[in-house]
């Protein structure tokens, strides 16, 4: 009996995906999209257990920005199963993939597909196969529900009116990743651009987001500061470069504190000192760093010229110098991520009609940053956080911790708002915009 429920279940779920329409006609009077049975989709055990299995994968073998090869090489190997075209390689490991006529308009989905160097604490199965290396940010589960879109926007390619773009995107966390897809050129003539975060901090079933600014500006700054080293003794014969960089610490918190508007927010925050090896010597010198972050980029830029000129100023009254590095080729500056006031609108009704309008949260900005931003200021794009908490089961640390866990029952919630998000946005187009006849291809 069981064998013969299974093979029913199993030729319910294929009739219902190819039977079962999912956009309506553009050319009804609704011009709706039954958005519902992207869920209902996404949660059937045959593509809920698949997108499980890829993000298991990669968590087992995370790899560091612009190294991601292996994840490129399993996210192309599930393209060429599902039939979705490809570019490759873009920004050194990205993949950008195309579902639907190949022609306008565009819409985007993004998924980043780095981890972090950091060792993993978690003792489970799926533990991370490689020292020192963790997905800690979400982003296997990211790629695994972006995957998990694409497999059921190509169940109905056909109703798709206008063409999927899937960014498969390398080196989020501090690579600038966004930028790189976008100077490779393959990104033009996009209509909207939409992208998701996992969040332990809401429960599973609700997103947040907010219209406008979401997540600060960063970037970050090196220091030297240069004095004359000696006898600790004799303090009179050496220049200290300790003393400047104390002074210089306590002088860049007065920038916020006593010249920042108290209602722009903004952070300046230094989280490295280096100088010295013993007790009883004045080094030559001292090596600072730290991060600054704004919501707006005049207050970003003001940040960094007062940062420089607090350093060297302070390093001067001490009797030093200082050089100062704000690294703009390791560590770009990333922009305020900036949530398009029509595409919150628009993300409202399509995620409330998904999961409920009370399930649909407005959140707080955070000063935390997202290289998403650098597509936000190439056209519309707008960024929400997916909920997968689930207090009954356990309690899940925050991003970047050696013990973050992914809740997988989240994976279906993330695949379908991808899919109903882009789906519905082009046809939202199409009343504007005609779709042009023609052949299919994948280029944009």
């Amino acid at each position: 009996m069981g064998f013969f429920l299974k093979w029913v279940n199993l030729f319910v779920f294929f009739h219902f995906l190819a039977a079962t329409p999912i956009f309506s006609d553009s050319s009804s009077s609704s011009n709706a999209i039954a958005t519902t049975k992207f869920l209902d989709l996404a949660k059937d055990p045959r593509v809920f257990d698949w997108m499980v299995g890829i993000r298991r994968k990669i968590h087992e073998n995370p790899e560091l920005g612009y190294e991601e090869f292996e994840t490129s090489k399993l996210i192309r190997a599930e393209l060429d199963k599902l039939g979705i075209s490809y570019k490759h390689p873009v920004a050194v490991t990205g993949v950008v993939g195309f579902i639907g006529t190949g022609l306008p308009p565009f819409v985007a989905l993004r998924a980043d597909m780095d981890a972090l160097p950091m060792q993993e604490m978690v003792e489970w199965e799926h533990k991370s196969k490689v020292p020192g290396k963790m997905h800690a940010c979400g982003h296997d589960a990211h790629v695994a529900m972006l995957l998990g879109a694409a497999k059921i926007l190509k169940e109905h390619e056909n109703e798709i009116r206008g063409t999927v773009v899937l960014v498969f995107q390398p080196a989020e966390e501090g690579g600038g990743g966004a930028k790189k897809i976008l100077d490779a050129g393959v990104l033009e003539n996009i209509s909207a651009i939409f992208g998701l975060h996992i969040a332990p901090t809401y429960p599973i079933g609700e997103v947040a987001s907010r219209s406008g600014p979401i997540f600060a500006g960063s970037g970050f700054f090196e220091a030297t500061i240069n004095g004359r080293g000696g006898h600790a003794a004799i303090p009179q014969h050496s220049i200290d470069p300790i003393l400047a960089a104390s002074n210089v610490i306590v002088s860049l918190q007065h920038i916020v504190s006593r010249e920042a508007d108290p209602l722009d927010s903004q952070v300046v925050t230094v989280g490295k000192f280096q100088g010295g090896g013993a007790f009883n010597v004045i080094p030559d010198s001292v090596a600072i760093g730290g991060t600054f972050r704004a919501f707006s980029k005049e207050s970003f830029m003001q940040l960094r010229q007062r940062i420089e000129q607090v350093i060297t100023g302070q390093a001067a009254v001490q009797r030093c110098n200082a050089t100062v590095n704000f690294l703009d080729d390791e560590k770009p500056f990333f922009p305020p991520t900036v949530n398009n006031g029509d595409l919150h609108e628009y993300f409202k009704s399509v995620a409330g009609s998904l999961l409920g309008v009370n399930n649909v949260k407005d959140m707080q900005p955070l000063m935390g940053s997202e290289d998403f931003a650098f597509y936000q200021e190439v056209f519309p794009g707008y960024f929400f956080l997916l909920g997968m908490e689930n207090v009954s089961i356990e309690h899940l640390e925050s991003p970047h911790s050696p013990y973050f866990k992914i809740n997988e029952d989240a994976l279906p919630y993330g695949a379908a708002l991808h899919a109903s998000l882009a789906s519905s946005y082009l046809l939202k187009l199409n009343q504007d915009i005609p779709v042009v006849e023609g052949k299919h291809h994948d280029e944009l």
